[in-house]
């Protein structure tokens, strides 16, 4: 007897700075494979070498990003944004008329994405239509430092009751609940799960020995450079012995841009005890075999960090209005899991007081919850086989 056909799940993600939402909606996907066929609608350029989940369709939209200063751009020479997003809608929406989901996932929105709300909103309203369940996947600490956080956390509540069933925090709520960062005037009435944090399916890595060198990574890469150039001018202020123990080995990540790519190589050509990788297929490999680590504060840099158990200094990535890296730091270092460095306080000298300070430092583990692509699987196998209630669907479609 044939095994009953999956359920469809469209997993709408859109990255856009980074790679980390990416690399979790990914893992995700792993864990979701087994329940639901799986159409990952992909809104941003996916980097070279980062290994695609198996079973999985896949729709690359026209990609868009944002730039440093949170600005709407086109990741590809042949779109305008305008161009760009009349082509992203229609494909959304055909999307949703060919596959007729189930379930409806969609990364962030309505707590971040803002500047996407013009395509998603009209997936929202078409797949809810047709009767799909939707949910939200969403990291563990959002940024809460914009300059009008209120009336932005206000209206997020609002969509998420308006347009969603339920919101699935992927983070141990032991160390970090939805309701520290954000913080509506009135309580979400959606009901929202905390599931653990995700993190990709590794397999376990057997007599893994420390080699002398500091891994330094910045995750993507795209606003690495200051954490590159930081590091290469504290490594030469350590003191002889200790720069010759501690040689730098820099994975500079696919999104760095090319003219900082190229400044670095130059730079390191001309230093011993420095290697400049552009990627590397296993970080969580690499970490396991550093004596130490350097990198930024990013929700999948602080797992593999976790994960490896090794000797971490982070610099949080942080901008007047972006401050989720810098929760997660002091976070994990207040449980003695990593050290950490306020970016506001960075030079080169008091990056190299950080690094003698690391070689001294022994981690202890953080006990988080890491079965969370298991347990979002699970929730959403659930909610995909609710009852639709056809009037309250059909008169949320005309909304």
């Amino acid at each position: 007897m044939p095994e009953p056909q999956r359920p469809v799940l469209l997993f709408y993600c859109q990255h856009s700075l980074g790679i980390g939402h990416l690399t979790r909606s990914f893992a995700l996907v792993q864990a979701l494979a087994a329940q639901f066929q799986v159409v990952f609608l992909n809104g941003g350029p996916l980097p070279p070498g980062v290994p695609l989940p198996a079973d999985m369709q896949r729709i690359d939209l026209p990609p868009l990003g944002m730039d440093d200063g949170h600005t709407l751009v086109s990741r590809s020479a042949s779109h305008s944004v305008a161009e760009a997003r009349r082509q992203r809608l229609a494909l959304l929406l055909e999307a949703v008329a060919r596959h007729r989901p189930a379930l409806l996932l969609v990364e962030l929105f309505p707590f971040g994405r803002k500047k996407f709300a013009g395509e998603i909103i009209p997936l929202l309203r078409a797949a809810r239509a047709q009767g799909a369940r939707v949910a939200c996947s969403l990291r563990d600490i959002l940024v809460d430092a914009r300059p009008d956080q209120q009336r932005h956390d206000d209206r997020a509540r609002w969509m998420a009751d308006r347009w969603f069933h339920a919101v699935l925090v992927h983070s141990d709520e032991r160390f970090a609940q939805l309701a520290q960062s954000f913080r509506p005037r009135r309580p979400l009435a959606v009901p929202v799960f905390h599931t653990g944090y995700v993190v990709p399916a590794r397999a376990q890595a057997a007599g893994v020995v420390r080699e002398a060198q500091l891994l330094v990574s910045a995750g993507g890469g795209i606003v690495g450079e200051p954490l590159f150039q930081a590091v290469l001018a504290a490594h030469a202020l350590l003191p002889a012995p200790q720069r010759a123990a501690l040689p730098l080995r820099i994975v500079a990540g696919p999104f760095l841009p090319e003219p900082a790519w190229q400044r670095l190589q130059q730079q390191a050509a001309a230093r011993p005890g420095v290697t400049l990788l552009r990627q590397v297929p296993d970080m969580v490999l690499e970490l396991r075999r550093a004596r130490a680590s350097l990198s930024q504060c990013g929700y999948n840099t602080a797992l593999d960090l976790a994960v490896a158990g090794v000797p971490a200094l982070v610099l949080p990535y942080q901008t007047a209005t972006e401050n989720e890296q810098t929760v997660r730091a002091q976070r994990l270092a207040a449980l003695g899991a990593l050290q950490w460095l306020d970016p506001q306080a960075l030079t080169p000298q008091a990056l190299a007081r950080a690094l003698l300070d690391l070689l001294a430092f022994q981690p202890r583990r953080a006990a988080l919850a890491l079965d969370g692509a298991q347990r979002s699987a699970a929730l959403l196998a659930d909610l995909a086989h609710e009852p639709v209630h056809s009037t309250q669907e059909a008169a949320c479609a005309t909304c």
